[in-house]
């Protein structure tokens, strides 16, 4: 394992639960502090998206752990490694982000008295049903975030939880608006659509069961069984071992009887936004800001989502798109029809309207500037 040799640049790591989720999300922020003079690590567990950190000129660590292990005896394990790595080391500000990171990493670095923040991107699967592992879950944060110098939201309903159910001090809670989306780089002017025969519906997400995916299968199922005719694209990629996976028997047979049409992952979404005419995401996740959301309507793409935290905050009914009831299939569809039956005009506003409320509400430099922020207080 490489030892520190980084010039004497102060050292910046970031610790989350894959590569593909650093690189995805938080690219700009680590870019922008590498120009800043710092030196970034990262901290996950090795993927294809790996290389392309370090090709940015990144260091990159892998640290392999369970993501979906609910063992916490063997989820020891990640707070001894992170220990070890930490006391080598020593970054002078640590990022965590999901779950296990944010609960193990805190407690390692405040072992060592290193100052960190966790981000919390979401509630996830673990607060999704009120069983023994939600209480554990529960538990952990409450003792580990005592020991992180702040502790970052991407939603006030995900703040008001952990406030009000004491898990966290709402002094040291902040809340920012989502991870932030690369305006610049997902316009609409990076492509030019060519005239459809078929009126076009996307979504794109993580291929879970509580992502909807099924629900827009549903809904699809409804509208052509009234004589509604469209195309219902999908792109995504599967978590084999994610307990809320979708079965990739289920998708074949959605693509055989015509309901939907699975294009495969995508690592540029823009060419996909581009071409469809409106973006669906009808997910009962416990979300943070879904970033497909973000990238849709900085795209000028209308939006159709649940009403659902998160979610909800990327759309203003009427203005940018509609929301439907939360796993209602027979709602969606019925928001689905009401966005063919809308002129071109109408839904072209209603893409502009979209974009502006990105760049204005949810813009990437808004979040690189809290990063900033908190690093120039942080490390006087």
């Amino acid at each position: 394992m490489e030892e520190r040799v980084f010039e004497n640049k102060r050292l910046i790591a970031f610790v989350s639960n894959s590569a593909w989720s650093v690189y995805n999300f938080r690219l700009d922020v680590l870019r922008h502090l590498k120009e800043q003079g710092y030196e970034i690590l990262v901290i996950a567990p090795d993927d294809e998206y790996s290389g392309l950190l370090i090709k940015e000129g990144f260091r990159f660590l892998a640290l392999e752990f369970n993501n979906r292990s609910e063992n916490p005896i063997r989820d020891l394990r990640l707070y001894w490694r992170l220990r070890s790595i930490y006391r080598r080391l020593k970054p002078d500000f640590i990022f965590h982000y999901v779950v296990k990171p944010n609960i193990y990493g805190s407690l390692a670095a405040h072992a060592d008295n290193l100052k960190s923040i966790s981000v919390v991107t979401g509630l996830g699967y673990a607060f999704a049903r009120k069983n023994w592992l939600y209480r554990l879950t529960k538990f952990l944060y409450r003792i580990s975030l005592k020991r992180a110098k702040e502790v970052w939201f991407l939603n006030n309903e995900d703040a008001k939880i952990f406030t009000s159910q004491h898990i966290v001090n709402i002094r040291k809670m902040k809340v920012l608006p989502g991870e932030g989306v690369n305006t610049d780089y997902f316009s609409k002017l990076n492509f030019n659509s060519s005239p459809k025969e078929r009126f076009v519906f996307l979504m794109s997400t993580r291929l879970l069961k509580s992502k909807g995916v099924s629900i827009y299968v549903d809904a699809a199922r409804i509208l052509k069984r009234k004589g509604i005719f469209a195309d219902f694209d999908l792109i995504g990629f599967f978590e084999k071992h994610h307990p809320d996976s979708i079965a990739e028997k289920d998708l074949k047979k959605w693509e055989t009887e015509g309901l939907v049409n699975y294009r495969g992952f995508a690592r540029d979404v823009r060419e996909f936004l581009a071409s469809a005419d409106c973006f669906i995401f009808p997910s009962f996740y416990h979300e943070g800001i879904p970033k497909c959301l973000m990238e849709a309507a900085s795209m000028e793409l209308p939006i159709i989502t649940s009403l659902n935290r998160g979610c909800k905050e990327v759309v203003t009914e009427g203005l940018n798109g509609f929301i439907c009831n939360s796993n209602d299939p027979f709602d969606l569809a019925d928001k689905m029809e009401k966005m063919i039956n809308l002129s071109r005009d109408e839904r072209l506003r209603m893409g502009k309207s979209g974009r502006q409320l990105v760049v204005k509400k949810f813009n990437v430099l808004q979040v690189i500037g809290e990063y900033e922020r908190t690093l120039s207080t942080f490390l006087k």
